[in-house]
């Protein structure tokens, strides 16, 4: 035979091979065939619901399992007698080419036949002794020296093996066919002299140019990037395309490629996974293309296990919008345990690079009360932190408070604390959300993660909001996960004026926000001093320099206004500080005469009960001295009307 291009069904080019010389003499009448060379038919055929009408020569001449039927069958008929051929590969549609090859009419090999007619050949005993040129060797040579060198043709060949898996299996074709397409995906394409892609880009020349009706028109087609297989081998079924992409694997293709390939497998063997796709990514297929069609509920479900078996479990690999994909496709189908977990773990690795959208998973279990899958994410993010010791992440022990808010090391983790705060604020509205879930949730992000607690406070807010009924002693034990002195200015004036939040709370943070305040008025000072000494410098050596002396007198104005600005908001806050003394102070004295020394024990602070005296009288360090002076003068006058009376 002579090996032409011709055209598939589909219209797709592709490598043939035509046997036989004669023209086609076979006829079909219903669920019948029959062959025209005027002699009348002394066999007849059954395969399937077809039958052939066909004479014994062609038959026996070529085939070793033909000749054994027929001379069984002679022995019980002397004329005319029916033969069933059950088991053969391919069925009737294979059994009429083998027919005519039997017949020398003519035939094309082609990549979406060989394999069929290379099983039914073995089936039937065609070889050599039978003739030369049989129909095994001419099905073998052009496997191995057409079908198997290209790509396209080798992926075509590969999915015909699904239906005859046995037979293809004990020839060793599913091996051969897998054997090829891994060496061509592994290999640079840019290397190859013929088109390797099966769907789309232009067919080339031997030497590489670009064809046009078969005619060079000497144009070099553009590089073919790393992915250019996984739209093809999307349309395997899975059996091939695991047993596949295990091959590739064997052979040290890059793990970011496999993971690629599955990615774009999954997207269109699952559906769930496109419904929430952005939509710069297209959905031109829900399913491969050998799938009638789509799939069920249970063969999804072995197909995410599937995943999980050839995904490896490394950061970086696929992105974490994709794993929370399949994690919510699998928690739908309900697939194992195991294969939830390694997913979370997955997903755990590279939780800096989700979003709050990512996180918000709905329960689908009926078990469980609240809106979303709290649970999920906290293991989610037990994987992280676990991760995250492991590869030496930071801890409040090994650094000091300088290096915590700038060193490069923390930023993931600081990128979870805000994911989880988010995450928290989101969560929090739903009722049936309960205390200790929302805690520990809250409590699992490490205290150096966080270096502002304005994000967690806005989440404890919204829960206390939202559920009012809690009592006092959950209110305050919620609060105790934030830190007072982690909280931004603006955060502490709402915290202040926050009804919500407890007593203890609320005296904590006017304590923290004056010390805040008095911090930020001390860098004025220290910055007004700085740019006085940089005046006087400036005078003694640059005296002309009028404009530089406006400019500091204007940036001098500006500073005296801020310091104004904020001594009337300490003052304002010592007020309130005082006010709340005496009232805590009147509401205790049926307890005793030393309540503000026992209420400011309950209120755990670190530092006395002269926090308020100490702040109100911190004001002026001149109205300090003065008061030490004129005590004693009081001391003394009253010393002396004592002895006046006494006298």
């Amino acid at each position: 035979g002579k090996v032409l291009e011709g055209v598939d069904l589909n219209g797709e080019k592709m490598a043939c091979m035509k046997l036989g010389s004669k023209t086609d003499a076979f006829q079909r009448q219903g669920q019948a065939w029959f062959c025209t060379t005027g002699l009348p038919s002394d066999i007849t055929v059954e395969v399937g619901d077809m039958t052939f009408h066909l004479h014994k020569f062609p038959l026996l001449s070529r085939s070793g399992d033909m000749e054994r039927m027929i001379a069984e069958a002679s022995d019980k008929a002397e004329e005319g007698f029916s033969i069933k051929l059950s088991e053969i590969p391919g069925g009737a549609k294979t059994f009429e080419l083998v027919a005519k090859f039997c017949y020398g009419v003519k035939l094309e090999l082609t990549a979406a036949n060989v394999v069929y007619l290379r099983c039914a050949a073995e089936h039937l005993e065609m070889t050599e002794e039978y003739g030369e040129g049989n129909l095994i060797s001419q099905t073998e040579i052009f496997l191995n020296q057409v079908v198997l060198r290209n790509w396209k043709d080798s992926l075509k060949a590969f999915q015909t093996c699904d239906d005859i898996l046995a037979y293809a299996e004990e020839l060793h074709i599913t091996k051969r066919c897998i054997e090829s397409l891994a060496v061509k995906a592994s290999t640079d394409p840019n290397l190859f002299g013929w088109p390797v892609r099966e769907h789309g880009g232009p067919m080339q020349s031997p030497g590489g140019t670009v064809l046009w009706n078969g005619i060079s028109t000497g144009a070099r087609p553009k590089n073919l990037s790393s992915d250019w297989w996984y739209e093809d081998v999307s349309t395997l079924s899975l059996p091939l395309y695991k047993r596949l992409i295990s091959a590739m694997m064997s052979r040290g293709i890059k793990q970011e490629i496999i993971s690629g390939s599955l990615t774009s497998y999954a997207k269109k063997y699952l559906p769930g996974l496109n419904r929430r796709q952005g939509s710069n990514e297209p959905n031109n297929r829900l399913a491969p293309v050998g799938l009638t069609s789509p799939p069920t509920e249970e063969e999804q479900k072995l197909f995410l296990e599937e995943i999980d078996q050839l995904l490896p479990i490394q950061k970086g690999l696929v992105s974490t919008k994709f794993l929370f994909g399949l994690l919510r496709t699998a928690m739908i189908l309900k697939a194992s345990a195991s294969c939830m977990s390694n997913f979370e773990r997955r997903i755990g690795m590279q939780l800096d690079q989700a979003t709050l959208e990512d996180l918000l998973m709905p329960n689908f279990s009926y078990t469980m009360e609240t809106l979303y899958n709290v649970e999920c994410v906290h293991r989610i993010l037990e994987h992280f932190l676990a991760m995250d010791q492991v590869t030496g992440g930071a801890s409040p022990c090994s650094i000091d408070d300088g290096q915590l808010m700038g060193s490069p090391s923390l930023t993931p983790i600081t990128m979870v604390a805000k994911l989880i705060d988010g995450y928290l604020a989101e969560v929090a509205p739903d009722i049936n959300l309960k205390l200790p879930k929302f805690q520990s949730l809250a409590a699992a992000v490490p205290d150096y993660a966080r270096p502002l607690d304005d994000g967690l406070y806005r989440a404890i807010d919204i829960y206390l909001k939202s559920h009012p009924w809690l009592a006092e002693t959950d209110r305050e034990q919620l609060c105790r996960l934030m830190d007072c002195q982690k909280l931004s200015l603006e955060a502490c004036t709402h915290a202040a004026q926050n009804e919500r939040l407890p007593l203890r709370i609320i005296v904590q943070v006017l304590f923290f926000e004056q010390l805040q305040l008095r911090t930020s008025i001390a860098g004025c000072f220290l910055v007004s001093d700085n740019l006085d000494g940089s005046r006087q410098l400036r005078n003694g050596l640059v005296g002309s320099n009028e404009g530089g002396w406006t400019t500091a007198v204007r940036e001098n104005q500006v500073l005296k206004v801020g310091m104004d600005s904020m001594r009337m908001r300490v003052s304002e806050l010592e007020k309130e500080c005082s006010n709340m003394r005496q009232e805590i102070a009147k509401l205790g004295k049926v307890k005793g005469s030393s309540t503000w020394g026992t209420v400011s024990k309950k209120f755990g602070f670190k530092m006395k009960s002269q926090m308020c005296s100490a702040q109100e009288g911190s004001v002026s360090n001149q109205n300090n001295t003065s008061e030490k002076v004129e005590k004693p003068k009081e001391k003394h006058v009253r010393h002396k009307k004592s002895l006046t009376l006494d006298g």
